[in-house]
């Protein structure tokens, strides 16, 4: 059974373009100390699973008004049934994006290929040699690369995107996310909010100003056909 911790009925910021639905999926691989998802990540059983059959006469009754489902987490690939939960997704004829951190590039890549997925939002935690101090979690950084390269060249829509964080994640990460994905598509430059953070150290932490962020964009401007700044 597919753990649907969480749904969102009109969530108009997360499918760019469509009228969407958001789906929380529990757990992830990644403990990142500023993730506002801290509960469904740590203690997803303090949060009721809803019932496929809800789930499913919910997406029924908004026939002909709903477009897509973004299936976002945690980690959606985590999940065992998460095909069983695009298939029926997309047997409604609705679209689906998926929200992603990249650790399971092979799971990604079977889901391209099945056609199962139409847009992907892969978050981009660091530069490469970062990644398992950002994330404080053992990371394969060949897994991160394969995966962004699957996203790429997959034909869909897609966009990487990085929250930025004081004192983590700043402007000479942002370059050298730039420089590795030079002459991809969309690149979003995320705010970080402490709240509910994963690391309590990161609720007191003052978030990049306006300019701050974007002149971290400015910096990433060069490299990516779009930029889009999110949270400001």
């Amino acid at each position: 059974m597919v753990e649907i911790k969480g749904l969102e009925k009109f969530a108009p910021k997360d499918f760019p373009g469509f009228i969407a639905s958001t789906v929380f999926l529990p757990g992830c691989s990644f403990r990142c100390p500023y993730c506002h998802n801290s509960e469904l990540v740590l203690k997803p059983e303090t949060y009721a699973t809803i019932p496929m059959d809800f789930f499913l006469a919910y997406l029924d009754s908004r026939k002909g008004w709903l477009e897509g489902v973004c299936v976002s987490g945690g980690e959606p690939l985590l999940e065992p049934g998460l095909e069983e939960l695009l298939l029926v997704i997309k047997e409604r004829n609705l679209l689906v994006k998926l929200d992603t951190n990249g650790a399971f590039p092979e799971r990604l890549e079977g889901l391209i290929r099945a056609k199962l997925v139409d847009w992907i939002a892969m978050d981009v935690k660091a530069p490469l040699e970062r990644y398992q101090e950002v994330t404080r979690s053992l990371v394969k950084t060949e897994d991160i690369e394969r995966s962004a390269e699957f996203v790429r060249t997959s034909g869909l829509s897609y966009m990487f995107r990085t929250t930025v964080v004081p004192g983590l994640v700043g402007e000479d990460d942002i370059l050298k996310i730039s420089l590795w994905l030079s002459g991809s598509k969309t690149f979003q430059i995320q705010q970080f909010f402490p709240l509910n953070t994963m690391d309590e150290a990161y609720r007191i932490v003052k978030p990049f100003g306006r300019e701050e962020i974007h002149n971290m964009a400015e910096l990433a401007r060069p490299h990516f056909a779009e930029i889009r700044v999110e949270g400001i």
